[in-house]
């Protein structure tokens, strides 16, 4: 029968690169190391490290058999985690990640409700790529996410994605912009714009800038990249650039700057939450309720307002 200790042993050696740093590693001496490795290999009948003078190296069948380890080591330890709590506090504790904007408009209401119903939360904020490693390291078991409409994320089936709302991007300009008196401004009129962008030039609103601004022949030059929206429009202010900005991360209205929409089909980012399938089940699905709702509450507001602007 399989033990713990010997999938923790294959782990370490694929890690660590050789016996003796394994043994380092987990604490134990280099003759347990050999007798946990050996006891493994007997059971599969089969040589799963391949040991020379510099050090040790996964055969084909340990790196077969790897990944299918740490999966029983992660899921161990979320059990442990869990029950912990459990037994701490009585209550499940939801560890949850959000980026700034969501986590403004979006997740109060949500965790208020969880609360409410006994469920203890741990917040992490952070940017996308912040949230995706946390979520693939098992520290947290939600996240609210955004990408481009049909991304998976790059998760992977111990996940499941549960679309929230369609974040329409706003054009900004420069209240003297030369577009600024036009309510639906066509992309190609600001191809000799400078831009500012996100801080990864790999953010799903870039990417779909760069897209749209193909689709007429040209490439966005970025002056400035910051995740911060409330810089961005001060420096749209400013004369230094436009910027497309999301709805839910545009505040409070600004006299010096202008607020308008591209021609043609609107460009959106899909905001949704991550969820990891775990023994807290019903937790999940009360945060899924909850920003479900949530979701819905500001594309009601955003409709009202487009309705009372003349915009639909």
């Amino acid at each position: 029968m399989l033990e713990l200790r010997q999938l923790h042993v294959l782990k370490a050696i694929a890690q660590e690169g050789s016996l003796a740093a394994a043994a380092r590693a987990l604490h134990y001496t280099q003759p347990t190391i050999t007798h946990h490795l050996a006891v493994l290999e007997s059971h599969f009948d089969a040589r799963l490290v391949q040991r020379g003078p510099r050090g040790a190296a996964l055969t084909e069948l340990g790196a077969a058999l790897l990944p299918h380890a740490e999966a029983v080591l992660e899921r161990l330890r979320l059990a442990e985690r869990e029950v912990r709590d459990l037994a701490e506090r009585g209550a499940h504790t939801l560890h949850i990640g959000t980026f700034p904007t969501a986590g403004a408009l979006l997740l109060p209401p949500a965790v208020k409700a969880l609360r409410h119903a006994g469920v203890h939360i741990s917040l992490t904020e952070g940017e996308l790529p912040t949230l995706l490693r946390g979520l693939r390291a098992r520290e947290l078991h939600a996240a609210l996410v955004f990408s481009q409409p049909g991304d998976r994320l790059d998760l992977d089936d111990a996940f499941e994605l549960y679309p929230l709302l369609h974040d329409p991007l706003q054009l900004v300009l420069p209240e003297d912009h030369r577009c600024a008196d036009q309510a639906h401004v066509p992309l190609e009129e600001l191809r000799d714009d400078d831009w500012i962008g996100a801080a990864d030039p790999r953010d799903p609103c870039d990417r779909l800038l760069s897209w749209a601004c193909a689709q007429h022949s040209f490439e966005p030059v970025h002056t400035l990249r910051t995740d911060d929206y409330a810089v961005v429009q001060g420096f749209v202010a400013a004369g230094a650039g436009v910027a497309l900005i999301p709805r839910l991360a545009l505040g409070p209205p600004r006299e010096d700057v202008a607020v308008r929409q591209l021609k043609g089909a609107p460009l959106a980012r899909e905001i949704s939450v991550a969820v990891l399938r775990t023994n807290a089940a019903r937790s999940i699905r009360e945060l899924v309720e909850a920003l479900t709702e949530q979701a819905r509450l500001v594309q009601r507001r955003w409709s009202d307002a487009d309705a009372d602007a003349g915009l639909v």
